[in-house]
């Protein structure tokens, strides 16, 4: 069986590589990767998203989203703080935490809008 989805003969068009290159040399691809990592797990893309939907939530409003006790949220949430990815904020014996930009928000509304139209376009 003839594998279809690969070139049959080696052919490098050097200046798209090149171009490509020199870009991917400027950019710090190893912290798009945390970013990506931190997102894999489900528990902690919930939280994002969350977070897209209110302003801003205690842990405890977290735990009780992803079904999960204060300290697995509290820990979830801190890898986001630690990545640059949310804030915190401390009201008495309450811990607030948001998202940390747009940028980030904008991949989570984005990462989720396209779920939806993927599963649109299957029921259909």
């Amino acid at each position: 069986m003839e594998n279809q989805d690969i070139c049959e003969v080696s052919c490098i068009h050097e200046e798209q590589v090149t171009r490509v290159q020199n870009r991917l040399h400027k950019e710090d691809s190893g912290a798009v990767s945390s970013l990506f990592k931190a997102l894999s797990d489900e528990n902690r893309l919930k939280i994002a998203y969350a977070l897209t939907v209110e302003k801003e939530l205690c842990v405890c409003d977290v735990a009780t989203i992803i079904h999960s006790t204060t300290a697995t949220a509290s820990h979830h949430l801190r890898l986001l703080k630690n990545l640059g990815l949310a804030n915190f904020r401390k009201e008495g014996k309450l811990v607030y935490y948001s998202i940390k930009n747009e940028h980030f928000k904008n991949i989570i509304q984005i990462a989720f809008e396209h779920q939806r139209e993927v599963s649109n376009n299957e029921r259909s």
